[in-house]
């Protein structure tokens, strides 16, 4: 398939995107345009995938596929502004935090665009990605797998219901951090249990590791995984007693449903 590909928004999401792209041999674009008003973000696309700089509308007269990739603030303004270069045959994939498929086609003024929104992760930047996709009111079966193949080379991706996409927003698309404070927290109790950083931090590292490995090739659910490290009095069903008590899993409830809500809010937003 030969196309050419529009990037508006040159941020680290859109980096890791368009390196999986640049490296996936199913679909590699002839050419790739970029506009971002930060010169240094464009002379990085630029040096390493060749892309070619300019304005938003021109990007978007030229491209076959864009992705949208601002800040949701800023999505209103930057489609507003490059309606009239939209039509039927361009696909746009959206990345663009909280904002439904609807709303980025009343932005269009109801031009016939295609339209697949997109909530990808950070890990996407090692290939490890984890994106969701959901589809707009003119997107086809061969949209979403197109968008689906385009993405393979940054992880892995699932195809959902829009509904569905706050909550993923909070939980795969936010969960990186989660997962990252949570990194932080062992290795600093390592260190004040007396090991040295470096130690701390090859324990922990393989650790988490070792064990998403474990439940991936195991399909168990992971209490029972949990359960098989906890010998009765033992050591690890001490400390499980001390997250439980000090609220672990109420805090990791309370943070998906507090980006849940930021998610819809910034769906909402229109300034």
């Amino acid at each position: 398939m030969s196309f050419n590909l529009g990037v508006i928004g040159c941020g680290k999401m859109a980096y890791a995107l368009l390196k999986g792209i640049h490296g996936s041999s199913e679909y590699r674009p002839d050419f790739i345009y970029v506009c971002d008003p930060d010169q240094d973000r464009v002379d990085l696309f630029s040096n390493d995938y060749k892309a070619v700089a300019m304005p938003a509308g021109d990007l978007v007269g030229k491209s076959q596929i864009v992705i949208l990739a601002v800040k949701p603030g800023q999505v209103q303004e930057v489609l507003n502004n490059t309606a009239v270069f939209w039509n039927d045959q361009k696909l746009l994939i959206s990345v663009a935090a909280g904002i439904k498929t609807v709303d980025l086609e009343k932005n269009l003024n109801n031009q016939p665009t295609r339209i697949v929104r997109v909530m990808p992760n950070t890990p996407s930047l090692v290939g490890e990605g984890m994106s969701a996709i959901c589809a707009g009111s003119r997107t086809t079966d061969d949209d979403l797998n197109f968008v689906r193949a385009l993405l393979n080379g940054s992880g892995k991706s699932i195809i959902i219901d829009e509904k569905y996409m706050d909550a993923v927003t909070a939980v795969s698309g936010s969960g990186p951090a989660y997962v990252f404070l949570l990194v932080e927290a062992l290795m600093e109790a390592a260190v004040n249990a007396g090991l040295n950083s470096n130690i701390a931090r090859q324990l922990v590292l393989q650790t988490f590791k070792g064990s998403i490995t474990m439940l991936e090739d195991s399909g168990e659910h992971p209490a029972i995984l949990k359960a098989q490290v906890c010998s009765p009095g033992g050591t690890t069903i001490a400390g499980v007693r001390q997250l439980e008590a000090g609220g672990v899993r109420s805090a990791i409830f309370n943070a998906v449903e507090a980006a849940s809500i930021r998610s819809k809010e910034l769906g909402e937003k229109k300034d």
